[in-house]
Parts: C-alpha cells; structure tokens; sequence
C-alpha cells in the first residue's frame, strides 16, 4: 500500500464514551487517515462540551481526519441512555461495513455499543462481532482479543455456560482452527505459528475422568488441523496454559469460552487491549472496554485502547493489502 491507510472509526453508543474518544483520540504517530462515521451533531456538542476541536465533514479530494455523516433520530445526552438512537448506531455500522466491502476503507475500527439498549428497540444483536459477520454475509468468524504479545481467539463468543459444551461442535472447532491459522498467515506474519488449544473441562478431562470432550472433540480436531501450517499444542489445562513459561514461544492461544481466556488477557492489559475479528473480508479491531456512560462528557477518559486499535488496524490493513 503506498498511500496511507483509510480506517472507519464507529464510536458506538453515542450517551457513552465513544464520541469523547473520537474528539479527545491523540492522533500523533498514528500513520492513517481517521474517517469517523457518526452524527455531526453529536460529535460537534461532545467536543464543545469537552472543549476540543471540531472534526470536519469528509471530502475525497482532501485526505485526513473527517466524519462520514450518519444523521441520528435526535441529539445525545451524554450518560443517558435511549433506545431511539438503537438504529442509529447500527446504521453507522452498516455504513462502516459498505464502505470496507466497496475498498473505500482499508479497515473498520469499532467503539463501545450498548447491547441492552439494542434489544430494547428491538433489534437482534448478540454483538460486533456476530452483527458484522451477517452484514458481510460470512458464516464462520472469530473473536481474538490481543494485549502486548498475547493474543487469545474464541471458539465459542457470547453463549451461556450452560450451553458451552454442546456449541464446541467439529464444524465450529475446524472453522476457528482453519481462520485463526489463515490470520496468522497473512496478517500477522507468522511462517509457522505455535498455538496453544485450551481443554474444555478441569485439568483438560483428566484423561476422561472429568469430561470426553478433549479425546473425542479437540483432539480429532487438532488431528485435521496438522496441514493448516501450524503447531498445535494442547490441548492443554486452562488453569495452567498461561503461565510465563508455558506461553513461552506462543503465538496465539484458543480458548473454548468467552471467560476460560479473557480474564487472563485482561488481568494483563485491560485498558489497551484490542479485540479483533478474524475471518472477515476485511480488518476489523475494537476497544476491549464498555460505554462507561459514567464518564461520558466528562474528559477523564483514557484513549489508549482505541490508539492501539487504530495502530494495530493500520498494521494489518497493509499487510493484507500487501498480501
């Protein structure tokens, strides 16, 4: 890619902290042009509120920062919720997702929504990532959340423990194995990744004394998984998979469910994680935090998850361009 890179910005739900990040973002050092894809209006009284500048409307014959214009229902309150503005931010969504289908974005960079205020207007959303994996019409994604040099992906995302189990089925596990090996290939660069794979039970079944599912689930996988490129290793007991020295020369690691890996990963960098969506047609990094609708308006936020989204964007945006 010899121009920089373009990268859509959607801020999320607009009464949290999302338009404060796209008006207090620190943009030095940061090599891409930001188009944030948002109301004007609510922007323009977040930065008057905050007293910061104004962004300016987007325009093709002038590169840099601007806003691709989505109008919402009415104005925000900062730190108060309304269903009303539900669509809006889905809107700015799809819009996000058209313009990366079509090249006009290199990459999509995507901050806090609010589920509950979704399903209250009555829209089915589970989350980014299963919402983008419809828009793009892709069946199979992945969830990976990053921080430092750990990276984790999920097999299973936004499911009730209860029903865990019964998710990790063949298919799903050779979709994620199969994305999580093409993504470290081709956007991260790795010739022949090591990845650990987490056992589902305690002290990964305890050679079936404590669950079947490592010896007739993981391990078949892990088996058709040998000619992907990767060294699989595991799997492995979760309680013990992220010591130092066991994650020593790990590239990656799988979890089975949402809370056996993010906690670790966030025990470690919360507050300049990266959630990333693997198995898209195009690049698409996240904030790891929520709204924080209490600290909406009021300045005392900290932008670095959202700088290092954009960073790790614009890295990945050109090494699939190049690839």
């Amino acid at each position: 890619m010899t121009r920089r890179p373009r990268l859509a910005f959607t801020p999320g739900e607009p009464a949290g902290i999302g338009p404060d990040l796209a008006v207090l973002l620190d943009r030095t050092g940061i090599e891409a042009d930001i188009l944030t894809i948002a109301d004007p209006d609510i922007l323009r009284s977040r930065a008057v509120l905050l007293g910061r500048p104004l962004l300016a409307p987007a325009d093709p014959a002038r590169p840099g920062d601007a806003v691709v214009a989505v109008p919402a229902a009415r104005p925000a309150t900062a730190g108060v919720l309304d269903a009303a503005h539900a669509a809006y931010v889905l809107a700015c969504l799809r819009r996000a997702v058209e313009g990366c289908l079509a090249g006009e974005f290199d990459a999509l960079v995507t901050g806090p929504v609010h589920k509950g205020v979704i399903a209250t207007a009555g829209f089915p959303f589970t989350g980014h990532t299963e919402f983008l994996a419809a828009q793009a019409g892709v069946d199979d994604v992945v969830m990976m959340l990053t921080a430092g040099s750990l990276r984790v992906a999920l097999v299973t995302t936004h499911v009730p423990l209860r029903d865990v189990a019964a998710a990790i089925t063949p298919a799903r596990l050779d979709a994620t194995l199969r994305i999580v090996a093409q993504a470290l290939h081709r956007d991260f660069g790795l010739v022949r990744p090591r990845v650990a794979v987490l056992g589902l039970n305690p002290h990964a079944g305890e050679q079936g004394h404590m669950g079947r599912e490592e010896i007739d689930v993981l391990a078949p996988a892990l088996a058709r998984a040998q000619d992907l490129g990767v060294v699989w290793v595991g799997p492995l007991p979760a309680d013990t998979a992220f010591v130092p020295a066991h994650l020593r020369g790990i590239d990656a690691v799988v979890a089975m469910y949402h809370d056996q890996g993010l906690p670790v990963l966030k025990a470690q960098g919360f507050g300049m994680g990266i959630n990333i969506t693997l198995g898209l047609p195009f690049i698409r990094t996240s904030v790891d935090h929520g709204t924080a609708l209490d600290k909406a308006g009021t300045g005392a936020i900290d932008t670095g998850s959202l700088r290092e989204a954009l960073l790790l964007a614009a890295e990945l945006g050109r090494r699939r361009a190049a690839a």
